[in-house]
């Protein structure tokens, strides 16, 4: 998710397309476990097309669902029109959330923390607008455990991955970044996520819930 508003239509229709194979070959039921129990209002950073929406539950009582990318929003507002729950699509960007301070209950991210510029200014923007003792949801792909891929990773990060893939790292250790944002992690399994060939780099992946201290 980048720092600035902006339109890249090819890219959002490629990942717009992905994320509906990813749903299909094990996403959706990730994606129902990262936000089970969800309660308020809940600030989603980097909605794509709004594929999460139909997962969450009935307690929530607004989605404010935030996407700088101009083409993946306008299929959000599609998506967020056949939702269980109410959903406000809004533009913004990572390091600057529109939403006040501790207006939130919960936040999640999936996907992003990979492609925000700043994933710390990021992190401090989502403390931000949650409350004390609020819930930061998760399900992000990290840096590999195992050595070969680790360096597969690198070496993608440091040439072509992010420049054809909208700025995504595959090799951020993005646990610790939570942690060092002042989040208490709660909850975290780590697990091996594939949905075709071509991602491998992105198989490894983390899917938990953190809790800003009150």
């Amino acid at each position: 998710m980048p720092s600035t508003v902006d339109s890249r239509p090819i890219f959002a229709r490629i990942l717009a397309r992905t994320a509906v194979l990813e749903e299909r070959r094990g996403g959706a039921e990730h994606r129902r476990r990262l936000l089970a129990g969800l309660r308020g209002r809940v600030l989603e950073l980097g909605a794509g097309s709004g594929v999460s929406f139909a997962y969450y539950p009935a307690s929530v009582t607004e989605l404010v669902a935030v996407e700088p990318e101009a083409h993946l929003r306008a299929m959000a507002q599609e998506a967020a029109a056949a939702a269980p729950i109410a959903v406000r699509v809004v533009e913004g960007v990572a390091d600057a959330l529109p939403a006040q301070d501790a207006s939130m209950d919960a936040a999640v991210v999936t996907a992003v923390l990979c492609s925000v510029s700043d994933p710390a200014a990021a992190l401090r923007e989502l403390a931000r607008v949650i409350r004390p003792g609020g819930e930061l949801r998760f399900f992000e792909h990290v840096a590999a455990r195992s050595r070969r891929l680790a360096r597969l990773q690198r070496a993608l990060d440091a040439t072509v991955w992010p420049r054809v893939n909208g700025g995504c790292h595959t090799s951020r250790d993005t646990e610790a970044a939570i942690r060092a944002a002042g989040f208490q992690i709660e909850e975290r399994e780590r697990f091996s996520f594939r949905a075709h060939v071509l991602a491998a780099p992105v198989a490894p992946r983390i899917l938990g819930r953190a809790r800003r201290p009150a």
